[in-house]
């Protein structure tokens, strides 16, 4: 069951405009639907529902996707909890014909929502001037597209995931479905999110490491070096090493680097640290069938018992119960 501080989902809304790829809407859907078929199984009989997902349109009328084929949709903008814009095609300049929707996501983030874009549906959250100064990806053929029309975005080319404030970017179908997983972990508990995972996912191959998510928030400070830090320590989280010489290479003494470190981030670097590698762990411990003891070593630490005790800390599961509800069947 998710811990009392899991936060409350009540609506997923996932927008459908003219052009839309069907499949990556369908996908969204289904992914939520599941989660909340499961959330629901937790739940006592006669609960109301977890959460409700919907499909809406800028004015509430069907939509004819790319494919030619028209969908009804549940309504039109509306407050949620989560917003996923799913890809469109090709066609760039559909953003700018829904004034509406780019008002409805601006309004919407501003009141908390987490806003979700998928390959071109990443162009969304752009037009929306959401992700000014933060960092984004986006579906490879686009990539010139998107660095020529919104140069205030910071485009990653080598990530398939990013987030930032509540704004994250899948560069495609697989990356999507790693995002939606984060999300349902986030929102409705780990056991929901590993028998969603397991369901849906169970065959799928990657060509890329899934992404550790919900660090991005903590880079939206102006501290350059910090952000050069957090970058190392993204490519070295596994290395056995000392914040002091970390510190001094970066010309810094230990004490002024832990007090601009968890000013900027929030975040004692140590704590920091230790969510990296829990993270990362979640992603070895779901996707292969390493030992824990191999995971352990992997993502830095020598002694599995150490490393066991800190994944409970962190996720309030053990890493064998955690892998196991990815396992077993509901």
């Amino acid at each position: 069951m998710p811990s009392p501080s899991t936060p409350t989902l009540r609506r997923v809304s996932i927008l459908a405009t003219d052009g839309v790829i069907a499949s990556t809407l369908m996908h969204a859907r289904d992914f939520f639907h599941l989660a909340a078929m499961r959330k629901d199984h937790q739940l006592a009989a006669g609960s109301p529902p977890s959460f409700e997902t919907r499909l809406v349109s800028p004015d509430g009328l069907p939509v004819r996707s790319f494919s030619n084929v028209i969908l009804a949709v549940d309504g039109t903008l509306e407050p949620a909890d989560v917003i996923i814009l799913p890809s469109f095609w090709n066609d760039l300049t559909v953003c700018q014909r829904y004034p509406n929707v780019l008002q409805w996501l601006r309004d919407q983030h501003a009141q908390g929502s987490t806003l979700c874009g998928e390959a071109t549906g990443v162009f969304w959250l752009a037009e929306a001037g959401l992700l000014d100064g933060k960092e984004a990806t986006t579906y490879w053929r686009f990539f010139d597209q998107f660095a020529a029309r919104y140069p205030s975005a910071l485009l990653n080319r080598e990530k398939h995931l990013t987030d930032a404030d509540r704004l994250y970017c899948a560069s495609g179908t697989t990356s999507s479905s790693d995002l939606y997983i984060y999300l349902i972990e986030h929102f409705c508990g780990a056991a929901v999110a590993q028998t969603v995972a397991r369901d849906i996912l169970y065959e799928v191959q990657r060509n890329y490491a899934p992404g550790r998510m919900g660090f991005g928030g903590q880079k939206l400070h102006q501290d350059a070096m910090i952000l050069q830090i957090q970058q190392w320590l993204e490519e070295h989280f596994a290395e056995k090493f000392r914040f002091e010489d970390v510190a001094r290479t970066h010309g810094m003494s230990i004490r002024n680097f832990m007090r601009r470190f968890q000013a900027a981030t929030g975040d004692k670097p140590l704590h920091y640290l230790q969510r990296l590698r829990i993270e990362t762990a979640k992603g070895l411990l779901s996707a292969t069938r390493k030992s824990v003891k191999t995971v352990s070593y992997e993502v830095g630490y020598d002694d599995a018992s150490f490393f066991a005790r800190l994944f409970r800390q962190h996720t309030e599961l053990s890493p064998n119960d955690y892998r196991q509800q990815f396992e077993q069947a509901d």
